[in-house]
């Protein structure tokens, strides 16, 4: 039974785990369940109101997402060098921790008690200053260190020296270039050499041309300065791995203080979330009871447009255990109940609620029954499956339990189900479990009246404009207005008569005041059915054509031997004087009757068979052969 479904808690869930920051936030509300400790649910409710205080009047919270440094510390505890990248991360972090202690420090000014989490919190400045200064745009800072800074620097100056000494050489050997310019190939400096002249310039040859008439090559007073240079980078980059090993050497010492700072951060991100959410819902935080008594003041469902959301005022409790809810169809009962019940689950869970003002209870459990439970996979019906449903809330329910249960006892016999409905209220009465249910049975709204301790309520209904209001009545018994509403929307008196009669019995008839005059249903024409003509079965034209008649075959116009009759598509067979042939009967005309061409009973096969064929087709009708017909290939 997933009772966050059944009333949209789920969806609350959604709106509330987008508010906030953290993964860790996210996964905390995501199994947020209702509180059942007194102490520690008014310690969540003024954690929520402190919280949408502060924002109120600080504004949000700097919070950042530390998803990422959780994996960055955990490779700097197995030892692996973090990279400048990953180092940054963490810098701001650190930066991120720092705005949040500031920002939090500033509500100790409004006496908020959410501001002192700001002592939980360090903002490790000794190494938020140390990555600050060594790493700057995804890299070590030349002025990490004194002697990184003087190998940048030798670095920077033999690339100068190796230009200067490619150039010189360009200038001092014109005629044997290829072009007047100095490139690299493969990392090194060279200068483009025809071919034929290569012996001409001193150096190594690097790389050549497409065609290979220009040759790459390297002078040798700059493949001098270059190996220098190789030399400096190799002392730069061990320079460089020193450097950050050392920081993540420091960053690993502030293991255990940057893991108190991201579960800070997390929770903060939590009880921030909260108020957020009670912000964008304009929510209100609820008054605690242990008495169970529920009192809702103005109350809206929390994911209804609050423009067109009608407040509902509910009340529960005292000598009140249950109430029993009817109206018309779409009158708001459904609404009215996963109101009450959201708003309850959503308070016990720490949460502001849609209302004005609420004084809610604490339950053990929130147990319901909503909407059509039909179970294809499982072969339930809507009823069995409310049954099924409805067993498992009475097994639960107990004395501290909040229970609802909508349209009860429908999807079977009417007689049947009003009966097995007011046995759940019984039992649910035994249980002493507050309820709340929904149905159209007048047996039903009779038992409510005469069991102590349950009442009945209604949802209003507008007669005039046959909408409804979707207010709730508490202590009056509400009608399905079925009648009414057929009336009013221009169903025939005679038809009203033959259903109140069928519902209440003749004398009802009499009693009912019709609100027009005698009328006809309407009928108004459907557009018509297009059905295939049916046709005579009569014969072919071609029926006339006969075994071995002769015919004319169009347009070649040859004469031939009908070998096989019209079929039922209309095409016959024709022994041609080289090959047979399908023709339609169409193409076909009768040139001379088989009648005149040939005596009674001849047979045919002496024509349209060969020797050996009809051979075989003699022994097949005296014996068993293993011989058999072949057709002509001009026949397949």
């Amino acid at each position: 039974m997933n009772i966050e479904k059944q009333i949209e808690f789920d969806k609350v869930k959604e709106l509330w785990m987008n508010l906030a920051v953290t993964e860790g936030a996210k996964e905390q509300i995501r199994e947020t369940t209702v509180c059942l400790s007194e102490a520690e649910l008014r310690k969540r409710l003024r954690e929520t109101g402190d919280a949408r205080t502060f924002m109120e009047k600080r504004g949000m919270p700097p919070l950042q997402n530390v998803t990422e440094i959780k994996e960055i510390m955990e490779a700097a505890r197995k030892g692996d060098c973090l990279t400048p990248y990953q180092l940054e991360r963490v810098e701001k972090v650190l930066v991120s921790i720092k705005r949040l202690k500031d920002y939090l420090a500033r509500g100790k000014d409004d006496g908020n008690t959410l501001a002192y989490y700001e002592e939980n919190l360090d903002a490790a400045e000794e190494l938020r200053e140390e990555i600050g200064r060594q790493i700057r745009g995804g890299a070590v800072d030349d002025y990490a260190s004194r002697e990184l800074c003087q190998l940048r620097g030798s670095i920077t100056r033999s690339e100068e020296q190796m230009r200067q000494k490619a150039e010189q050489t360009l200038h001092a050997n014109k005629q044997y270039l290829a072009d007047h310019y100095c490139t690299v190939r493969n990392g090194r400096i060279c200068i483009p050499v025809k071919k034929e002249y290569c012996a001409k310039i001193a150096g190594s040859v690097i790389d050549k041309s497409a065609t290979g008439n220009t040759l790459f090559i390297e002078p040798k007073g700059a493949a001098k300065c270059f190996e220098e240079m190789q030399m400096l980078k190799i002392s730069e980059e061990n320079e460089v791995y020193r450097i950050l090993y050392t920081l993540t050497a420091m960053t690993a010492e502030w293991e255990t203080v940057l893991d108190e700072n991201i579960a800070m951060i997390v929770r903060l991100d939590f009880i921030f979330s909260k108020g957020k959410l009670s912000m964008d819902m304009q929510a209100f935080e609820p008054s605690l009871n242990t008495e169970r008594r529920i009192l809702l003041k103005d109350a809206r469902h929390p994911l209804m447009d609050r423009e067109k959301n009608v407040p509902l005022q509910f009340e529960i409790g005292a000598h009140v255990q249950g109430i029993v809810i009817t109206g018309p169809n779409t009158g708001g009962k459904t609404v009215a109940i996963k109101t009450v019940m959201l708003n309850c689950m959503m308070a016990q869970c720490g949460l502001h609620v849609t209302c004005q003002k609420a004084d809610i209870c604490i339950n053990s459990a929130y147990l319901c029954d909503i909407g059509d439970g039909q179970n294809l996979s499982e072969n339930l019906s809507t009823f069995s499956a409310h049954i099924k449903n409805v067993l498992e809330v009475l097994r639960m329910a107990d004395q501290n339990s909040l229970v609802v249960l909508d349209e009860l006892g429908s999807g079977t016999d009417p007689a049947e189900g009003m009966g097995i409905a007011i046995a759940i209220l019984e039992e649910l009465r035994k249980s002493k479990t507050a309820f709340l249910v929904t149905t159209h049975y007048p047996e039903v709204k009779e038992y409510a009246e005469q069991t102590e301790g349950i009442v009945n309520a209604r949802m209003a209904f507008d007669k005039d404009t046959l909408k409804p209001t979707y207010q709730m009545v508490i202590g009056e018994a509400g009608e399905s207005c079925a009648f009414y509403i057929a009336d009013r929307l221009g169903m025939p008196n005679e038809m009203l008569r033959t259903a109140i009669k069928a519902a209440y019995g003749a004398q009802a008839v009499n009693t009912y005041s019709f609100q027009k005059k005698d009328s006809e249903i309407k009928k108004i024409h459907s557009q018509r059915i297009s059905r295939i003509k049916k046709t005579k079965n009569t014969e072919l034209p071609g029926g006339m054509f006969q075994l071995g008649d002769s015919v004319m075959v169009y347009p070649d116009k040859k004469i031939g031997i009908v070998c096989q009759t019209v079929n039922e598509k209309g095409v016959l067979r024709v022994q041609m004087p080289d090959k047979k042939i399908w023709i339609n009967h169409k193409r076909v005309k009768l040139h001379v009757h088989a009648a005149e061409l040939y005596p009674e009973d001849y047979d045919f096969s002496i024509i349209f068979e060969t020797v050996e064929d009809r051979k075989i087709r003699h022994d097949m009708e005296r014996k068993y052969t293993a011989e058999t017909i072949q057709k002509p290939a001009a026949e397949v």
